[in-house]
């Protein structure tokens, strides 16, 4: 049976860190890319934790393996993983609704994925609807960047409510697409 909870435990985060290596894009074909997706950063342990302690990640587990996860990152990291830093900088210039990002209480989803085995199975989905039940009364919306050149997940999050509000080049020349999943103006 899949459960979808917070990671509360040092074997869940480990979890989430098997699931990432699996499926960072380095470690794939070209194939693989484009029709399953990928994830950019590596994050360790203790960065993992940290964020952790500050917002707990949202897991699906199946049993006690962890298949799917969507990662939760506040302002209180905006210094603590320096590959993201330029993220949080852009927020200070993008602007959603006549206001700077920056200027709402917004959380990040620091990274999605599910677990091969687990795909196409509504998994993200619920996983979302877990992610919205458990920050949307704290947070005006979840922000992310997605690669775009991962059309999978650019796909599912548009799938989801996520909608593109900014595209920027990153100095490696790559294309990132900046989308809200707006809690308070879904329709």
């Amino acid at each position: 049976m899949i459960t979808y909870t917070t990671s509360q435990t040092p074997a869940e985060l480990e979890g989430i860190l098997q699931l990432q290596k699996a499926n960072l894009a380095q470690g794939l074909t070209q194939e693989e890319i484009q029709s399953q997706g990928f994830v950019t950063v590596h994050h360790t342990y203790e960065q993992l934790a940290q964020l952790n302690d500050i917002e707990q990640h949202l897991i699906a587990k199946d049993g006690e393996q962890v298949i799917a996860y969507l990662l939760a990152m506040t302002t209180a990291s905006r210094n603590d993983i320096p590959i993201l830093v330029p993220l949080f900088e852009t927020f200070d210039r993008v602007e959603y609704l006549g206001k700077k990002v920056s200027d709402y209480h917004y959380l990040v989803v620091g990274q999605v994925c599910v677990g091969k085995g687990y795909r196409g199975q509504g998994i993200l989905d619920q996983a979302y609807a877990a992610y919205k039940e458990q920050f949307s009364p704290k947070y005006d919306f979840a922000i992310t960047e997605i690669a775009r050149n991962n059309p999978r997940s650019l796909n599912a999050h548009k799938r989801i409510g996520f909608k593109e509000i900014h595209r920027y080049v990153d100095p490696n020349q790559t294309e990132w697409v900046m989308v809200v999943w707006d809690w308070g103006k879904e329709v």
